[in-house]
């Protein structure tokens, strides 16, 4: 069990409930280079690995094959692998934690002196602007030291110029919808590097509705005295949820092990008759404008009267796969297959043509997916396909999808 795990035992939290809220907690190291001159960037280049726990142990990968491991002799927050020879390339590391690794930092490639490589931009805490709610580009770049520049699409300037400062990323309030880029440059004097992929920034007049669930189904029968637990799921965290039947709010316990979400606990004399419920939610710095509602959930009441229902089983529909790339993965890089099914609040999962275990897996309130491999290099080269499965009460599981072929090149 880890240290943070005991902790939230510690604190009174479910094992169940421990391990969604240990999810939120990062363990992801940070990469940056560092160059002895910015004037000439390629030049003299030092990888840092920086850890979020102090430890003895980091690892430096290229082009998705492990480089160099470093086993120091006392603890230490960071560690710096200097480079030699060709240094261009696709690199990640990652750092001792407790007695295992850490998940791999994000992608930093280096491209040589002839071109700087695009930098990588986000938006925090979601991509839509709406009153109320402060949304930030964050541009991230590999080289310590540089001036990011944001731009939005259908505008003849950069919006922001910060200075350089001491960091690999930048941050910049966004106001205004449309379709926005960012790019840095090393000194004054010196070219852009290649714009980021473009992110679309919409203007909503009200938040995006939730997502409610009861063990993913949109209806359920309930026998008298039963207790029921909706699961309500917002885009952002930090917000207030509000549960209602038809128009009516219901006040109800609450409880959450993370700040996107509340679990409503109905009593029977809160459940009443039943009937259709739905959740919604606000900003706390908006409290007049509620968000959509989300898609209701049906709770019937059974007077234990009638005849049981009788159900056929079918197999459940099966997902399509696709590949967010076209032609080959570069090895280093990441690639991104989307499954999507037709149920929310499941569990998907990809796995490698003619394999039983999954490779990867992701639980979600929606209807799709993102399955990523991380830092691909020759040996993940094959085909894939993905399915979807439910845990709750109504256990089923898919069929596979198509597949979908994934070549690997090194350059």
């Amino acid at each position: 069990m880890s240290m943070l795990v005991a902790f939230l035992v510690l604190w009174g939290l479910p094992v169940g409930l421990v391990t969604e809220a240990a999810t939120f907690y990062e363990t992801q190291p940070s990469l940056w280079a560092e160059s002895a001159s910015l004037l000439k960037p390629s030049a003299n280049v030092m990888l840092t690995c920086q850890a979020r726990l102090a430890t003895p142990d980091f690892q430096l990968f290229k082009n998705g094959v492990a480089q160099e491991s470093v086993h120091l002799d006392s603890p230490a927050i960071k560690h710096q692998f200097l480079l030699t020879g060709d240094t261009r390339g696709r690199y990640r590391c990652r750092s001792g934690l407790f007695t295992r690794w850490s998940q791999l930092s994000k992608l930093l490639e280096l491209t040589g002196p002839k071109s700087l490589p695009p930098p990588w931009l986000s938006m925090t805490p979601v991509s839509w602007i709406t009153p109320g709610l402060n949304t930030t580009a964050v541009c991230r770049g590999g080289l310590l030291g540089v001036t990011f520049l944001l731009r939005r699409e259908g505008d003849h300037e950069f919006l922001e110029m910060p200075e350089a400062q001491e960091d690999v990323e930048a941050a910049f309030p966004v106001h205004r919808a449309g379709n926005y880029s960012c790019s840095y440059r090393t000194h004054v004097a010196g070219t852009l590097s290649e714009p980021s992929a473009t992110v679309i920034i919409e203007q909503l007049a009200a938040p995006p509705p939730p997502a409610l669930m009861h063990h993913g189904e949109s209806a359920q029968v309930l026998r008298p005295g039963d207790k029921v637990t909706l699961t309500c799921v917002a885009p952002l965290s930090g917000v207030h949820f509000q549960l209602r039947r038809g128009e009516k709010e219901l006040l109800v316990p609450g409880s959450s092990t993370s700040p996107d979400r509340i679990f409503f606990h109905l009593n029977p004399v809160a459940l009443g008759d039943g009937g259709h419920y739905t959740c919604r939610y606000r900003l706390h710095d908006n409290e007049n404008a509620w968000s959509g509602d989300s898609t209701p959930v049906e709770l019937i009441l059974s007077d234990e009267t009638l005849p049981a229902p009788e159900f056929t089983a079918e197999p459940a529909p099966r997902p399509q796969l696709r590949a967010a790339w076209s032609g080959a993965v570069l090895a280093g890089r990441d690639a991104v297959l989307r499954c999507e099914g037709p149920i929310p609040d499941v569990t998907f999962e990809l796995l490698r043509e003619g394999e039983t275990q999954a490779v990867e897996t992701v639980r979600t309130p929606e209807a799709a997916a993102n399955l990523e491999l991380t830092f691909v290099g020759p040996q993940h080269a094959g085909s894939y396909r993905c399915r979807y499965r439910s845990w709750g009460p109504n256990t089923f599981q898919s069929e596979l999808s198509d597949p979908v072929e994934l070549l690997v090149a090194e350059s």
